[in-house]
């Protein structure tokens, strides 16, 4: 008999953290994301980097996915719960372990692969795959997008064919780089990281290891790497504006 595992329990076991790693500004979960009581922040506060979720999505979610709200969530097939005032489109191919929230769109012919934490009031769009994600809530990824080993935050958006770069062309591990400073994450494959209200440009490639901070619009056509500041303008590799806010 499965037994139930309550949400807090579920963060014990999760709460590791990496020691003896050289700190970059605005890479950590706290720098990157605010606090919410969402499924997919509950299980980022329990890490230091949101990299370090990628590999304990799938794990995660089959534990808490036998716990859920029967009320709020059904359960769809093998390690799937997909919340009742979601709509999934008929066409729309979906394969556990996926957790999917409430008031969630996934449209037509949408490829979610598995190790899949959608929040809720996300958009999944047409074509658009996912694989070992995190998509904390009011998430759109509406048309055409790839997103693999990535975290995105609350309210971020991906224009049209925007897709993140979850392996590097010489296999090597991935490596997140900001200036001449860089931390190893030991793993092979790692998308991009958008902190919350980031807006990507229709078109852009976020390449291995990319992370983007808080409240950031990266141009269309852009190919991205590295750590791109908050409250920026990512016009290219060379012109990063800080945004203005006129009174």
């Amino acid at each position: 008999m499965l037994k139930k595992i309550h949400n807090a329990d579920i963060i014990k076991v999760y709460n590791r953290k990496m020691k003896g790693v050289t700190h970059l500004k605005g890479i950590t979960v706290n720098e990157l994301f605010a606090p919410s009581d969402t499924l997919g922040y509950a299980l980022l506060k329990s890490v230091t980097y949101p990299f370090e979720a990628l590999g304990k999505i799938s794990e995660y979610i089959k534990n808490i996915g036998p716990s859920l709200d029967p009320e709020i969530y059904e359960n769809k097939g093998e390690n799937i719960w997909i919340a009742k005032s979601a709509k999934v489109a008929p066409t729309a191919s979906i394969t556990g372990p996926c957790i999917i929230g409430e008031r969630t769109e996934v449209r037509h012919c949408a490829f979610i692969r598995g190790s899949a934490l959608i929040g809720n009031d996300c958009v999944v769009g047409n074509s658009t795959e996912l694989k070992n994600v995190i998509l904390i809530d009011t998430v759109q990824v509406p048309h055409y997008n790839y997103v693999g080993d990535s975290v995105l935050g609350s309210h971020s958006h991906m224009g049209a064919g925007s897709i993140t770069s979850n392996v590097k062309s010489d296999k090597t591990l991935v490596v997140i780089k900001s200036g001449d400073e860089r931390l190893e994450t030991g793993l092979k494959k790692m998308g991009a990281v958008l902190g919350d209200y980031v807006e990507v440009g229709c078109g852009s490639v976020l390449n291995p290891g990319t992370v983007i901070g808080k409240s950031t619009n990266i141009y269309p056509l852009s190919s991205v790497r590295g750590v791109i500041p908050e409250n920026s303008i990512y016009k290219s590799r060379g012109e990063i504006t800080e945004k203005r806010h006129e009174h």
